[in-house]
């Protein structure tokens, strides 16, 4: 495992970025298919039943798009209930970024669907895949355009995983829902105001987490799917080491960066990897008065998405009072991690 200990506070290396946006949250929004699958249904091909599911992950059950259904649809419906959250229209968005590592082709890119469907002409729109990370990636790299260009920006984070998925392999089988969720960026006077990013990324983890097939390194043919090599794969226990070990330190060190306490945080949105594993890893964080939420529970852990949806949901139903601050954090393939502090 590699030793990121340089990267703590005040540190700078090529694999890090830290800085302030100064943008708001001005609307959010989600999406999940309709289709639930049980844990009974996902892990009968796998060998494994919901009391093993449930021991190992927390995860009771997931969304799992409809035959039709690619990941511009989900991120087309997740990009309007944040518009109407927000109160705009498509007419006023700068720029569309869509966090996803399972898009709909391997080109165009998926944001170009969906500004197609929202019929925002003229919106610059593209992709980010930092996988899990992404949509904290995509919010810091669209902040500095629309503090340039003014407007709006929507930032989405999508997948559908469930299309990649080795039904037979239980070790990811059965962690993964699909949905999208969304935020609106503005340069307004009111609303959620995001003070601090961080981003990180530690390329020589890369065989942690991967698809191996369907890119210029290894085309997908006959072979290929004979192989499974189109399926999504993951060292399970070197990834939980990752989290376990490293985000501790990444965490203490970003809000050290940000010039907040540990204590003056109010709400943790996690990545919603794995329900089990964010237990163990909270009690390490030192954030003594943070409240943790989580929606993998009914939705599985849903990549790029995990952390729009779930800030969507808490926003919803209350949870955050004006003043609060909220640490976002992201982490998944690549290795990367990312981070955002809001203060409602």
């Amino acid at each position: 495992m590699r030793d990121v200990k340089n990267l703590g506070p005040g540190a700078d290396g090529p694999d890090r970025i830290v800085g302030t946006i100064d943008v708001r949250i001005v609307g959010t929004g989600a999406y999940v298919p309709e289709r639930i699958v049980s844990n009974d249904e996902v892990g009968a091909p796998a060998g494994v039943d919901d009391a093993w599911i449930t021991r190992k992950t927390a995860i009771r059950e997931r969304r799992w798009a409809a035959g039709g259904q690619a990941t511009s649809d989900l991120a087309t419906a997740a990009a309007r209930a944040a518009m109407e959250s927000a109160g705009i229209t498509a007419e006023q968005l700068s720029v569309i970024a869509v966090a996803t590592s399972t898009p709909d082709r391997p080109q165009p890119p998926t944001a170009a669907y969906v500004q197609q469907n929202l019929g925002a002409a003229g919106t610059a729109a593209f992709d980010v895949n930092a996988v899990c990370s992404g949509t904290v990636f995509a919010l810091s790299a669209v902040g500095s355009t629309i503090l340039r260009r003014g407007g709006y920006a929507l930032v989405i984070g999508a997948d559908v995983y469930s299309r990649i998925l080795n039904p037979a392999d239980r070790r990811t089988v059965v962690l993964f829902g699909d949905g999208a969720g969304a935020m609106i960026l503005g340069t307004t006077d009111t609303g959620p105001l995001v003070r601090h990013v961080a981003l990180h990324t530690f390329g020589d983890l890369t065989g942690l987490i991967q698809v191996p097939a369907g890119g210029s390194r290894l085309p997908l043919d006959g072979a290929g799917l004979d192989a499974g090599a189109q399926y999504f794969a993951m060292d399970g226990r070197e990834v939980r080491r990752f989290v376990v070990e490293q985000l501790p330190q990444l965490v203490k060190g970003f809000l050290h960066e940000a010039g907040v306490e540990p204590a003056d945080i109010s709400h943790f949105i996690p990545h919603q990897a794995n329900g089990v594993m964010l237990d163990e890893v909270v009690k390490d964080l030192g954030l003594p008065r943070a409240t943790m939420h989580r929606t993998l529970t009914h939705y599985g852990n849903t990549g790029a998405a995990s952390i729009p949806i779930t800030l969507d949901a808490a926003a919803r139903a209350g949870a955050f009072r004006p003043g609060e601050l909220i640490l976002l954090a992201g982490f998944g393939g690549g290795m990367a991690a990312s981070f955002a502090l809001v203060e409602w």
